[in-house]
């Protein structure tokens, strides 16, 4: 679909100081990744390709154009990389695919009438449970 190793060299990348548990590792080493890439003005993908990823991921991209993702799920530096760097690919790849289109299609003779035969046995159902007028 795209070359990842390509992409992988536009990316920037960012360390910084990651909270949640971990004790006093987490005060001392910087394990979260913030990944910043410029669409516009990426080599991997078409014109009409960045066309579509700025529209599908409109919402992850700020005013100056970037898309950034943050990445400080585990402890290890290299480990959030390496998911950062995934979580980009999935969301280039659902912002890249293009639904099928749907064929509208006509109910068939035979099923009407079998609709609405089921339709008419639903009816008398109904009709047996209500109690005789006198």
């Amino acid at each position: 679909m795209f070359d990842t190793k390509l992409l992988y060299k536009e990316l920037e990348f960012q360390f910084a100081l990651s909270g949640g548990p971990g004790g006093q590792h987490v005060n001392k080493t910087e394990t979260k990744v913030i990944i910043t890439w410029h669409p516009s003005s990426s080599i991997v993908f078409s014109e009409a390709q960045k066309n579509r990823i700025q529209e599908k991921l409109a919402s992850k991209i700020n005013a100056e154009g970037e898309l950034k993702l943050s990445v400080s799920q585990t402890r290890s530096q290299l480990q959030n990389k390496k998911l950062a760097v995934s979580l980009l690919e999935e969301k280039l790849k659902k912002a890249l695919h293009k639904p099928k289109r749907r064929i509208k299609t006509k109910p068939s003779r035979s099923s009407k009438l079998k609709r609405l035969q089921k339709k008419k046995q639903h009816s008398d159902k109904k009709q047996l449970r209500k109690k005789p007028k006198l």
